[in-house]
Order: C-alpha cells, then structure tokens, then sequence
C-alpha cells in the first residue's frame, strides 16, 4: 500500500493558513479588506500585476493605520494601459511579484476580502500565487457591484455597475481614480454606504452579504 504524504508549502503559505483556524462569529468583530489591482491587461494567464492597495474596515469603520500598498517590477510594459493607471515601467519603488504576493497574504491573513468586480483581482492574485507554486487564496470574497444589488426590492434591469456609476449614485468623491489605493478607498466608502443601507431591513451576516443578489432584494 502506498503511503500518501501531506503536500507541504513554503512557511510563507503555512503561516497565512493558520490564521484560518480562528473563528470570527461576532459581525461587528470581522476585519474586511477591501483592495484594489492595476495590471497589464484584462488577460489573467499572461497579464500580470503592477500595484496592489488595499485598506482595512472594521465594524463599518475605515481603518486609516490598517493599509497595504506596493508596486510590481514590471517584466511586461503597454503603453496603452499606462494612459489609465499612470504607472510607468520607471517610476515608484518596486518590488518583485514574489515579495508582493508573500506581503499581501501577511496582510490579509483570513480577512473577509472586498472590491469592485472582485473576482478579477481575486483571479490575478491566485494567478500570481500559482507561478509560486502556492494554492489559490482561503479568504472569503464580496464584490460591492453584487451587495449594490441586494439593495433594490426587485432585480433591476441593469445589472452591471462601473465604480464610477455607484460612486455618483452614493456621492462618493472619485479621488484618484484608477490608483490601486486611490480605488480600494473608495470602494472601502462604498462598501459601508451599502452595508449601512442593508442593515435597515437585515441584520448583517456573511451568509447575507455572500448570497446571490438574484436570491435576496431587500429580505
């Protein structure tokens, strides 16, 4: 019979791990991190990440201490994408992808992750993770334009919401717009706006936050 070992990570995957076996019931007590990507393209097998921001809530409160920022040494350069992020291959201190990621996984540890159409930062962070040979991320994910939905009693005909849409509709001021940081701040803004206007009609839970707008409206 064959003997099956336990597939072991470098201590760096180890360590964020662990931070998992902590159990957070208490809603008031989950620290979310809400964070933003610029990158090289749309394509998350072979784009790859320039700068990561990213800023920490608690209790519906922005934690202006709890905040994360880096830029990534660029190994691919457009021209093109450089007119929205600004990001030039020569400026700002940067850092490896590796030193990035590793970073970022300190910093999020097993924080409930936020952002704005998520699941593409959420896809090239675990892209980034997989050339390291790590798994993809453990952390819970909300994205801002599914919790915006749960806001209408019935599904609206529109179903998709640029950041600059829902930033208007909340007067949110757009200060540096399309800056990994100057995004994650404002989403962070959003992000309680939303959940303050959930809240009237439900009391706040992950399963709540986490459901399918299709599924909820205001419950």
């Amino acid at each position: 019979m064959g003997i099956f070992k336990k597939k072991t990570y470098p201590k760096e995957w180890e360590t964020y791990a662990e931070h998992f076996s902590d159990k957070i019931t208490n809603f008031s007590e989950i620290r979310f991190v809400i964070f933003d990507t610029e990158t090289t393209g749309l394509d998350v097998s072979n784009d790859r990440i320039l700068s990561i921001g990213a800023i920490g809530i608690t209790d519906k409160n922005i934690i202006l201490n709890d905040v994360y920022e880096c830029f990534v040494s660029q190994e691919k350069y457009s021209r093109e994408t450089v007119e929205i992020h600004g990001i030039r291959k020569s400026c700002e201190d940067k850092i490896s992808e590796e030193k990035a990621i590793v970073q970022f996984l300190d910093y999020i540890k097993n924080a409930v992750l936020v952002g704005h159409h998520i699941d593409f930062d959420i896809a090239m962070i675990n892209a980034g993770l997989h050339r390291l040979g790590f798994p993809s991320l453990k952390n819970t994910s909300l994205d801002t334009g599914n919790l915006h939905l749960k806001t209408f009693q019935e599904f609206p005909r529109q179903q998709h919401f640029s950041l600059d849409d829902l930033s208007h509709s909340y007067h949110i001021p757009m200060h540096d717009r399309h800056n990994s940081s100057g995004d994650a701040y404002i989403t962070a803004q959003l992000f309680i706006k939303i959940l303050k206007k959930l809240e009237k009609n439900n009391p706040l839970s992950i399963s709540l936050l986490k459901r399918s707008a299709r599924r909820t409206g205001l419950l």
